[in-house]
């Protein structure tokens, strides 16, 4: 794994790939409070236009959340491991499922939060996240609670992050997000580029592997990516820094369109 992050080669385009929280922002202690700097608004907008549109963020919110944070940028989202998302058209595109995370599963999982206040249910609606970022000494218990209480529903699973379990529908995933980007304009022909900071952000690793991408990780932790940066501030520096590259190589008159 590389520590020193790369840039485009001349006449190379890419198609840049973001995870929200750890990534773009610091992780907070509850998910409803993470900041994101000004700065960033002007770093992801200047992207946007140097890329050609070719910009998305993958994450595991809402695409409504991400808009609130990231306001007043609409930018193209994928939201709930890509099981809503926004193309560059502006429109929002949402995957089959049954809508909203079994009742029962649900009334258990708060339940359980309820006998500990160091605990967080998030209702994002199709999926259903237990935090434990207050109670880390409980991991391998949540964890195998989760496990049983998903074995027998079908079409769901469990993915673990960081001081949090996600359940949500099997068929989806960041990687599958991406794959989808990549077969639209402005994003086709381009090289992809994914970066994220856990183990939900793996399968779009993968995904850009196989596409002959460039994949980040951003933090420390095992991971399948190539190139490695150890902090927020870090990749966000190396994100202001590609953004120059990128307008300066435009003003010079480089290529940043697709490849040939």
């Amino acid at each position: 794994m590389s520590y020193r992050l790369p840039y485009p080669e001349r006449g190379e385009a890419w198609a840049l790939f973001l995870d929200f929280d750890g990534t773009l922002t610091e992780i907070a202690a509850t998910p409803d409070r993470v900041r994101v700097d000004p700065a960033l608004h002007g770093t992801l907008r200047e992207l946007l236009e140097s890329l050609d549109g070719a910009l998305a963020v993958i994450s595991g919110r809402p695409v409504a959340d991400l808009d609130r944070y990231l306001a007043p940028l609409r930018l193209p989202t994928a939201g709930l491991h890509g099981l809503e998302w926004r193309g560059a058209d502006g429109r929002v595109l949402r995957k089959r499922y049954d809508g909203r995370a079994p009742a029962a599963l649900r009334d258990r999982l708060v339940g359980l939060a309820d006998t500990d206040p160091r605990l967080l249910i998030e209702d994002k609606g199709a999926t259903l996240a237990l935090h434990y970022r207050g109670a880390p000494e409980r991991e391998a218990e949540l964890r195998a609670l989760m496990t049983d209480l998903v074995a027998d529903l079908k079409g769901y699973r469990v993915l673990c992050g960081k001081m949090v379990l996600e359940l949500l529908p099997a068929k989806s995933g960041k990687g599958q997000a991406i794959e989808a980007y990549m077969q639209q304009g402005p994003y086709r022909g381009r090289r992809p580029v994914f970066a994220g900071d856990d183990v939900t952000d793996e399968d779009g690793f993968a995904a850009v592997a196989r596409m002959g991408g460039i994949s980040i990780k951003v933090g420390d932790g095992p991971s399948a990516a190539a190139h490695r940066t150890p902090t927020v501030s870090a990749f966000v520096a190396w994100l202001q820094d590609l953004s120059h590259r990128l307008r300066s190589a435009g003003s010079a008159g480089e290529h940043n369109g697709s490849r040939p």
